[in-house]
């Protein structure tokens, strides 16, 4: 990578292309068929060389536990048990991925602060589709928008990322790893970890304190 400052449409491509990397592999089984792609990819080799943002030893350590996760035979075969158990349920999940479980008092789902994301998403004109009945503020969801915000409506993504990501994914993507027993989920919350500090480095975005409540 280049140690030339990169360009506004340089970031914003940076950006879309691993924020539809991540959110695709938090808000999707391993086992669909929309992730072979992606997964082949990370299973091979030095690939960490090629990901774009982050500091590379940090991207190093977490691609080995994902390329581990996905190319031992043990590992790979408990991944999607492991998807089930940390995104799915029955049981309670170690790591919820919606944000009012951070940012609201009662830690319920579709809290005030989902309400308040949604209410952006009204006064910007962005409509998500999904047939899922379910929070907007889900963090695959959040980084998928993230990804086609970069590239379609790059004004919006200062906002969206400091005022309704980052204030409560470093907690969320904590848990993420401690909650999780298997190297392909606890490399990806570390790489997902650098990538967002990336992103509010080469944006200077100023991210206001909330308080937390998990």
């Amino acid at each position: 990578m280049s140690d030339a400052m990169p360009t506004h449409a340089e970031i914003n491509q940076r950006i879309a292309l691993t924020g539809r990397i991540l959110g695709s592999l938090l808000y999707t089984s391993p086992e669909s068929p929309e992730l072979e792609d992606i997964i082949s990819s990370l299973s091979e080799p030095d690939w960490e060389n090629e990901w774009p943002c982050g500091d590379h030893q940090r991207v190093a350590v977490a691609a080995a536990d994902i390329r581990l996760g996905l190319t031992d035979e043990a590992e790979s075969a408990r991944l999607d048990e492991e998807f089930q158990r940390l995104f799915i349920g029955p049981d309670a999940l170690p790591a919820p991925p919606w944000g009012s479980v951070y940012l609201d008092r009662e830690s319920v789902l579709f809290g005030d602060s989902t309400l308040a994301l949604r209410g952006w998403l009204r006064r910007v004109g962005i409509e998500l589709e999904s047939d899922k009945k379910e929070p907007e503020d889900h963090i695959g969801t959040l980084l998928l928008m993230a990804a086609w915000v970069a590239e379609e409506q790059a004004r919006s993504l200062p906002v969206l990322l400091a005022e309704h990501i980052l204030p409560w994914s470093s907690r969320y993507l904590a848990l993420l790893e401690e909650g999780s027993d298997h190297p392909f989920y606890r490399g990806l919350a570390v790489l997902t970890q650098a990538t967002l500090d990336d992103w509010k480095t080469v944006l200077a975005l100023n991210v206001p304190e909330r308080d937390l409540y998990r």
